[in-house]
């Protein structure tokens, strides 16, 4: 099949080429004789009801100091090409919002979006864990410090942390007489003026906050266990964890039996799911990312798992 496959995504010069997963899945791409387009958030525009965009063709290699050409730009509709991947890095603040917009335009028009731009805006990475909440430990959500302080006098051991954030930042733990309790409230709320969430601190994150990648709502049989690095309650590779390879568990299996038909359902082609011991902690559907680290430790094309199942999805269509 001659696809034609766009992507927006954050500046292509300056990713982690060894951790990518966005490069990733444009080489699988490629490697299917797709065409590729390289977009920009700022690329896109509305003129009327039609989506636009400056977008340039891309070639990607396989080399770590050398991993992409940019080819001419042209400015065309979107309806130009089969498949976008919207792949921008969080935050999701009112511009994500409206590029999502954007994109809905084009998918009206017959474009396949992964993920699915309403579908993303209805899946708050963290709060959609609610959805799912016989998967989850105990979590409240609120703006109002008392209740959050309230939480804390009922676990004695939380962990609290903003709605729009990634990558672990600005994730703090709290202990029942924590002298920091009132300034960490006041910073993850903004004094009130911010919603966050807390959840029961789970121990079994000293074993890793475990990444499953659901494909159309099946799981890779391995997670990359983010394991917390000396001193830290955190496991995000960016907050300096390890990643280490692990089979799914019976109960990943139940939590991802249990969120799976929904994500397909709604279009969230490519989800990564975050587990702490047997909990659901986290539903992330913007760009989720650990395809390189688990294709290297397993010899995993997951990349090309993703594009045989938006070829089935284009196919249907």
């Amino acid at each position: 099949m001659d696809i034609k496959l766009g992507v927006v995504m954050d500046p292509i010069g300056a990713i982690n080429y060894h951790k990518d997963s966005t490069l990733a899945m444009l080489l699988a791409a490629q490697k299917r004789g797709w065409s590729l387009h390289y977009m920009e958030q700022d690329d896109l525009y509305l003129e009327d009801s039609h989506c636009m965009a400056r977008m340039a063709g891309l070639e990607v290699r396989a080399e770590e100091t050398d991993w992409f050409t940019l080819g001419d730009c042209s400015t065309r509709p979107l309806t130009d090409l089969d498949v976008v991947l919207m792949r921008k890095d969080p935050p999701v603040d009112l511009e994500y919002l409206y590029t999502g917009f954007l994109l809905e335009r084009a998918e009206a028009e017959g474009v396949l979006v992964v993920n699915r731009p309403v579908s993303v805006r209805n899946a708050s990475e963290k709060l959609y864990t609610a959805w799912f909440s016989q998967c989850c430990a105990p979590m409240r959500v609120s703006r109002d410090k008392q209740v959050l302080e309230d939480f804390l006098r009922e676990h004695g051991d939380i962990v609290v942390k903003p709605l729009n954030g990634m990558g672990g930042a600005s994730v703090f733990r709290i202990r029942k007489d924590d002298p920091n309790l009132h300034v960490i409230l006041e910073t993850i709320t903004d004094n009130g003026r911010q919603s966050a969430m807390a959840q029961r601190y789970i121990a079994e994150i000293t074993r890793g906050d475990k990444r499953i990648l659901m494909i159309d709502g099946e799981p890779f049989p391995h997670a990359l266990a983010r394991i917390p690095a000396a001193g830290e309650t955190r496991g995000n590779l960016a907050a300096g964890g390890t990643g280490k390879g692990v089979d799914l568990s019976e109960r990943d299996r139940w939590i991802c039996a249990q969120v799976g038909p929904t994500l397909r359902e709604q279009g969230l082609t490519f989800v990564g799911l975050d587990v702490i011991g047997d909990y659901l902690t986290e539903i992330n559907v913007t760009s989720p990312t650990c395809i390189r680290e688990l294709d290297k430790q397993y010899g995993a094309d997951i990349a090309g798992q993703l594009m045989d199942a938006i070829e089935v999805r284009l196919a249907a269509r």
